[in-house]
């Protein structure tokens, strides 16, 4: 049966964003490649590059904050006025403007009131506003793994369907692994995320720490700047300059081909999560060749089910550093099956969007 070509507004204001971005970089170009018509809302610099994909595409201009009493309020009305007249409105996270036409949202991952401790009461109190206003205004919720959705269900309720629609790989990652030879590896271990709790980098400093008493010569690099460490956060930068900036680099921003780069050349991926919706780096790393060790959360579980990386338990630095220390003493390069590497790509992400969307 042939469905009818629609219009659909999207929200690209955080296209520049670090998970949200990359989840809509991945499906922004497979979508423009439909039938169908797109409104694009966002910064009009950062759209341009898109406009090309799609004939029918326009792209409105928006500098309207996420989250801010404007776009609940205050939303232009002139901007309004063409999302109205799109027949869907789709939101890659769960930040939804006062649109009247049906709406789709995204919500990767429910951690403020699982792990309530990583932010005050009040912000807790105004991202529960958000979840719960975006579950009531969505036809449809999409998340990215099945850990998720049982949380969002369990947070959220049962009202509304829930359907994964999974994260997945850069196209450039895909690339770079076809071009990979005999890379010389470097003594380094890479840790990738932001400097919250629930990114584990508190346990993995701990760990390194016992791993150089014992001899370790590895660097440890940390993709990521050093200036968005918060006050809170002066244990664990106390812990990282006892080691010595020797011992401990950050990276600063780094962009893609830089991160494949030094993922390409390190010795191991470390990934000491305490909590994640579905979580890439690990992924990243094994397709261009590198090992992972990883926490034993469910969602990785889950995730990283067949794929060769080396769980730890979660929290438990000695058990951490050990398999640090056998990992670095025995580097093998993963082989992924041709199942695996293309298990999570976005050509099957916007094909179950577009699906839910008809």
């Amino acid at each position: 049966m042939t469905v009818a070509a629609m219009t659909i507004a999207v929200d690209c204001r955080m296209i520049d964003a670090s998970g949200i971005g990359v989840y809509l970089q991945g499906i922004l170009p497979l979508l423009l490649q439909t039938e169908h018509k797109f409104l694009l809302f966002g910064n009009l610099g950062k759209l341009q590059p898109y406009s090309s994909l799609n004939k029918n595409g326009t792209i409105i201009p928006c500098d309207v904050k996420p989250f801010s009493i404007k776009e609940l309020f205050f939303f232009p009305r002139k901007t309004l006025k063409k999302i109205n007249k799109a027949d869907i409105f789709y939101s890659p996270f769960f930040n939804i403007p006062p649109v009247r036409i049906p709406v789709f949202s995204t919500i990767h991952d429910i951690i403020f009131p699982d792990m309530p401790d990583i932010t005050s009461k009040t912000g807790l109190a105004a991202r529960m506003f958000f979840f719960r206003r975006a579950a009531k205004k969505s036809q449809k919720i999409f998340t990215v793994s099945e850990f998720s959705k049982s949380r969002i269900e369990y947070r959220l309720g049962k009202n509304k369907p829930v359907i994964v629609t999974h994260s997945a790989i850069q196209p450039l990652f895909l690339d770079y692994h076809l071009k990979i030879g005999n890379i010389q590896k470097k003594e380094t271990v890479i840790f990738i995320g932001n400097i919250k709790k629930h990114k584990g980098l508190d346990y993995l400093i701990d760990a390194f720490s016992l791993a150089k008493k014992e001899g370790l010569h590895h660097k440890l690099i940390i993709i990521g700047e050093k200036e968005n460490f918060r006050t809170g956060d002066n244990k664990v930068l106390q812990k990282i300059e006892s080691l010595g900036n020797d011992t401990v680099l950050f990276t600063g921003f780094v962009s893609t081909e830089q991160l494949m780069e030094h993922l390409c050349t390190a010795s191991l991926l470390i990934q000491p999560s305490l909590y994640e919706g579905f979580c890439l780096p690990p992924l990243e790393a094994m397709v261009i060749g590198t090992q992972a060790l990883i926490s034993d959360i469910a969602v990785l579980k889950e995730i990283y089910a067949g794929y060769p990386v080396t769980f730890f338990r979660t929290g438990d630095i000695i058990d951490l550093k050990e398999k640090m220390m056998h990992l670095l003493k025995s580097p093998a390069s993963p082989e992924l099956t041709c199942e695996l590497l293309y298990k999570y790509t976005f050509e099957k992400t916007v094909s179950r969007i577009l699906k839910e969307l008809e």
